[in-house]
């Protein structure tokens, strides 16, 4: 059984677990499914709002993809996130990333 698939049958044995929909969709990514990927991340924060890395790894997924002002917008809601959560490192990892798109 794939690394995807354990995933998978983890995460029908776990439903609400944000960690495991939040490793489905780096699995995705890395396999260079953003579409599917975007939606696990977005069923990650839906789950768990201060999970600050799926926002990080949600907007680098949507940049890849050529969608510049969601990944931003994506970046601005985790860093409230972040903020609110009292998430230092993940606050200024956000931040980095939005002082890379020049903001």
């Amino acid at each position: 059984m794939d690394r995807l698939n354990k995933l998978l049958a983890m995460r029908d044995a776990e439903p609400n677990d944000p960690e495991i929909h939040y490793m489905i969709a780096m699995e995705r990514a890395k396999q260079g499914d953003s579409t599917q990927a975007i939606a696990g991340f977005d069923h990650c924060i839906t789950l768990d709002p201060a999970f600050c890395y799926a926002y990080f790894h949600k907007a680098v997924t949507l940049e890849e993809s050529g969608r510049r002002d969601e990944a931003r917008a994506t970046i601005e809601a985790g860093i409230e996130s972040a903020s609110a959560a009292g998430d230092g490192k993940a606050l200024s990892e956000l931040s980095g990333l939005l002082d890379s798109y020049g903001a």
